[in-house]
């Protein structure tokens, strides 16, 4: 049975900052930013939007009362959940209107929590053929103000449709994958902002990749010349780029060339997005999918996750005919030529604005965040979601 993505959808926020303008807010070269790092703006979420909102956004373009009839499994990943208890899916699934007979979890381990929910999906689909899943990766990057990790902050949500007889991408059986217990980026409960390590996160990013990347060759038979690309997950674009450095080695020169070409065209959305955590590695596919023009059927894309703390897999997908006419092109073109700069000052007080934790009743003006499903306000320990 072939089973894949059907459908994929993305949301960000209407509001950015542009790199250049915090790297001379901060005392900072606007290099190190734009091209050390390699980004240029970063998405940054007005109190009226949080994880769910993002997430039922970003399927809200995609879904139509079909798939609501047919999804009978929701999965959440996040890092940025709202409540130690309820998942932040049984919020999704109501505010879309789908079909009450339905599993609705969330999952979390870093950045590779939608990463697992695809797994999970497949696994599903094979005892369900004619179900569909809806897999959800949103986040909201947050370090802190004049911080290290200030500039790979972000946010943003993919969604993704997995069902038999996928109209985008078969994701083909061979996986591999590896978990050790490290503390390279982590956010305990108490905190609203996530510690990092940095360069030791770099480090172990490009030993998981290793890893993997040699268990998949060694399961699948594959090599590097089968690929016509290998997206990343993106904390910054930069950071792709260094894994497939380390394995040049094993391609031809022609080889290498279409893979850096590809790789760059996997950034383009992720550069004007920055770091959304578990919807990072899917907004670089979508990237590519949406803006390579040389892409064609049958090729075959290689997918790189990593969740610090940390787990790590590679698996691949096979492009399916006619994907193009699947895809949200217009869609997204909108949504981020919509979008609204801010001053650093107005990202600073926007920032820092969050919800009460002592029980207290707040009311958001929502008409001034165009997307159709909202953040309302806060009552009783309770956040109230609107869809407009």
């Amino acid at each position: 049975m072939k089973i894949g993505i059907d459908k994929i959808g993305f949301y960000t926020p209407h509001l950015y900052v542009d790199m250049n303008k915090l790297a001379v807010a901060r005392g900072i070269e606007p290099e190190k930013f734009t091209i050390g790092i390699g980004q240029e703006k970063m998405a940054l979420a007005p109190i009226t939007q949080d994880p769910v909102t993002l997430a039922a956004n970003a399927a809200l373009g995609i879904l139509n009362e079909a798939d609501k009839e047919k999804i009978d499994f929701v999965i959440f990943g996040t890092e940025s959940g709202i409540d130690n208890s309820k998942s932040a899916g049984v919020y999704v699934h109501n505010l879309l209107g789908l079909n009450p007979r339905a599993r609705t979890v969330e999952m979390k381990q870093a950045c590779y929590g939608a990463t697992v929910g695809i797994q999970l999906a497949k696994g599903h689909i094979a005892l369900n053929p004619e179900s569909k899943v809806l897999v959800l990766g949103s986040d909201i990057a947050r370090y802190g103000l004049n911080t290290s990790g200030e500039s790979t902050q972000g946010a943003g949500a993919v969604a993704m449709v997995i069902s038999a007889n996928p109209k985008i991408m078969v994701l083909e059986e061979q996986s591999a994958y590896l978990t050790n217990d490290i503390m390279d980026f982590w956010r305990p409960i108490y905190s609203d902002k996530a510690f990092v390590d940095g360069k030791f996160s770099n480090e172990q990013y490009i030993y998981f990749f290793s890893k993997v990347w040699e268990q998949y060759k060694e399961k699948s038979g594959l090599e590097l010349k089968d690929f016509e690309a290998i997206c990343y997950h993106l904390p910054y674009t930069k950071m792709g780029l260094k894994a497939l450095r380390t394995i040049f080695d094993e391609s031809t020169e022609e080889d290498k060339e279409k893979l850096v070409a590809n790789y760059q065209v996997s950034t383009q959305y992720n550069r004007i997005v920055g770091n959304i955590y578990t919807g990072s590695l899917y907004l670089s596919l979508l990237s590519l999918l949406e803006l390579s023009e040389g892409l064609e059927a049958g090729s075959r894309v290689g997918l790189y996750s990593y969740g610090s703390g940390a787990v790590g897999e590679f698996f691949t997908g096979i492009l399916q005919p006619d994907y193009r006419e699947h895809l949200h092109v217009n869609n997204h073109t909108r949504l981020f030529e919509s979008r609204t700069e801010v001053t650093v000052p107005e990202y600073e007080k926007i920032f820092e604005e969050t919800l009460p934790v002592d029980g207290s009743t707040l009311k958001f003006d929502i008409t001034k965040d165009p997307a159709a499903i909202c953040l309302s306000g806060i009552e009783d320990n309770k956040r109230l979601y609107v869809r407009k």
